[in-house]
């Protein structure tokens, strides 16, 4: 299935049913009065967050989504029938935004997550609302309302606790194959991956966590060199960043370190938020290097790189260095969730302490005087 992550769509929910204006017809009742009813309710369209669901292709294809009007009302106080909503399915990892407003409609974070797109219209009234004393043959009547139309637009960002980055042919695809049980293409050649792939890491039986590949990065990528820079969003919401370098040395004419530091300034042209994510530096490729110059080809890279983080050592092709590595990957987001849980904790508490709290000052707290 081709791989699609942005898309625009238009949903139009269905007007509300016209109200009716009539009088009851029957025989010895010549004054039965208004009996004209309501208009049926047009329907809304809703979006459920689907698992099994890892691409928008269905929607760039598919730009129009209606849903029908409402029944309009009839005489003998009969009501039109609402129109049924409609529910679309999209990705986990699906932010819907207003293509006008720019407000973000929907964050799809969770299965079965349900959220509303595009309100229906309310049906219109009939004329037995208006009967009164003093009007006892109205013939006033509503017109449904229109239903709610907008323009979205879709991007999916990929659910994963960890994003590899890294120039094309830097190992990466090895890597997550090597750790994982992804299986993507592996070539010798550039940009061998042309979509992201996710992968899940078994550390143990109860203990996993997901990682994820995107296509290499160049200089430039910012504007348009390679594949651009529009697959970073899949890190977004990711956790921890691998950067992985290749220290093999097979091209004399490239620089690592250079690459290294033009990797980190596209990250910067792109979103400041994303640069500040945890990173760790991940040296790949050093089976081919001889073991006696190894120490000194990573002191001069970390030097040179003005490296503060963690450094590892791999070499994904024989899985040299990576369980050590997925370890402490799996130990950093493990104290990660706990650091989270426990500040959401402290916060429901001094929440509850402040509801249960009384200010002497508020009256209604005051003891009465005898």
């Amino acid at each position: 299935m081709k791989f699609i992550d942005e898309a625009r769509i238009e949903v139009i929910a269905g007007d509300g049913g016209n109200g009716c204006a009539s009088f009851r017809r029957e025989k010895f009742r010549p004054f039965g009065g208004p009996d004209g009813g309501d208009g049926g309710k047009g329907g809304s369209i809703y979006v459920v967050a689907d698992r099994n669901i890892n691409t928008l292709v269905d929607f760039r294809y598919s730009k129009t989504h209606h849903a029908r009007n409402g029944e309009p009302g009839r005489g003998s106080d009969c009501y039109g029938k609402g129109a049924e909503d409609v529910y679309m399915r999209m990705p986990v990892g699906t932010l819907i935004v207003d293509d006008v407003s720019g407000e973000i409609i929907a964050d799809l974070t969770e299965h079965g997550q349900t959220e509303l797109l595009a309100q229906g219209g309310e049906g219109g009234w009939g004329n037995i609302h208006f009967k009164t004393s003093t009007n006892r043959a109205p013939r006033q009547k509503t017109e449904g309302k229109e239903g709610q139309r907008r323009t979205l637009r879709l991007e999916l960002k990929v659910l994963a606790d960890v994003g590899l980055l890294g120039m094309p042919n830097a190992g990466k695809s090895t890597f997550i194959t090597a750790v994982s049980n992804a299986k993507p293409k592996i070539a010798d050649y550039p940009f061998t991956t042309l979509h992201p792939n996710l992968g899940v890491v078994r550390v143990s039986h109860e203990k996993s966590f997901v990682i994820a590949d995107i296509p290499g990065l160049i200089e430039g990528a910012a504007e348009g060199a390679g594949l651009g820079h529009q697959f970073l969003r899949h890190l977004a919401r990711t956790g921890l960043l691998l950067h992985i370098v290749d220290l093999s040395g097979f091209d004399e004419k490239v620089d690592p370190v250079k690459e290294a530091k033009a990797l980190v300034k596209e990250l910067e042209k792109y979103d400041e938020e994303l640069l500040n994510k945890p990173r760790w530096l991940v040296l790949n490729k050093l089976d081919v290097v001889d073991e006696a110059e190894r120490k000194k080809i990573v002191k001069d890279f970390v030097k040179r790189m003005a490296w503060k983080g963690p450094v590892f050592e791999i070499s994904a092709l024989n899985r040299e260095g990576c369980q050590d590595l997925v370890n402490a990957i799996y130990l950093h987001l493990e104290e990660k969730r706990t650091s989270e849980q426990r500040a959401e904790e402290t916060s429901m508490t001094e929440e509850a302490r402040g509801i249960n709290s009384i200010d002497p000052d508020d009256p209604r707290f005051k003891i009465l005087e005898d």
